[in-house]
């Protein structure tokens, strides 16, 4: 049982033994809610430590708004096996960034349309909605797990042109993939950390009053942090704090298919789902 946990029993057997009332909601929950919406933007090859207040403040104000973790860790390198880890439960036996890619298995947005509710994916620079090519300018579709499953349709493959900017509208589950350069693949630490703030702050506090989650995340360190990088769930139900139990991508997964009562997929079968962060 965490430190935190432990902290809120005790509090609860004072309050109970002085003859006061407990609000259930001081208490952290049990399982994973659910969410109207759950969006996930990656970001890539940063480890943890250089995610600075210098270098990337809006991120580090996000961690201040939610749940931080401070011993989340990628699976593999390099990036594309990461990408389909967090979104399969497998590395689909890849170990490289070579490209096609091209599979028929389960995945998590097969899993949603499967139960009714709603997958995309949007990418930035990505020059067209279904596009299957390997790159195109700033673009790689080994950013891009969702393409490379049969299983999804090509509608759920889109430019993040096509992200609502009425929120509401939003499918259930989102993951966005920005570009070579906004993700800091090429460029600085500082321009993910501007490009973050201009396109999903709206979205980060519009999530906290209308029951949505926005996950941000890395997908690989910069292979010299033992693959420890940033993460931080911000929104609703979230109880603001930093987390210290071990987290990976396959966690990830597997908290957004506990949250739609998903069965888990793959690695996530071997992990519990997050819910000591949620109020």
């Amino acid at each position: 049982m965490s430190v935190r946990r432990v902290s809120v029993a005790v509090a609860t057997l004072v309050l109970v033994v002085a003859g006061l009332s407990v609000t259930p909601a001081a208490q952290a929950a049990t399982s994973v809610p659910r969410f109207d919406h759950i969006v996930l933007v990656m970001f890539e090859n940063k480890a943890s430590s250089q995610i600075t207040a210098s270098s990337a403040p809006y991120f580090k104000s996000l961690a201040a708004q939610g749940a931080s973790f401070s011993q989340s860790y990628a699976i593999t390198h390099p990036s594309q096996p990461n990408y389909l880890a967090l979104f399969s439960g497998s590395t689909q036996g890849v170990t490289n960034d070579d490209c096609p890619k091209n599979f028929t298995g389960d995945n998590l947005g097969a899993q949603l349309i499967t139960a009714s509710l709603t997958f995309k994916g949007y990418s930035e620079s990505m020059p067209s909605n279904g596009y299957t090519g390997c790159s195109s300018s700033t673009y790689r579709r080994k950013h891009n797990s969702w393409v490379d499953f049969s299983t999804v349709p090509a509608a759920s493959n889109l430019t993040f042109a096509s992200f609502p900017s009425n929120y509401a509208s939003l499918p259930t589950v989102a993951f966005i993939s920005p570009n070579m350069c906004n993700d800091m693949h090429d460029c600085s630490v500082s321009t993910g950390n501007t490009w973050l703030q201009t396109n999903l702050d709206a979205y980060a506090q519009w999530a906290k009053t209308n029951n949505s989650l926005l996950i941000v995340n890395f997908d690989e360190d910069n292979s010299l942090s033992l693959n420890h990088i940033y993460t931080t769930f911000v929104g609703a139900h979230v109880q603001p704090g930093t987390y210290s139990s071990k987290i990976t991508h396959y966690t990830v997964l597997r908290t957004i298919e506990s949250a739609y009562g998903l069965s888990a997929l793959g690695g996530a079968a071997n992990v519990t789902p997050i819910t000591d962060v949620w109020n």
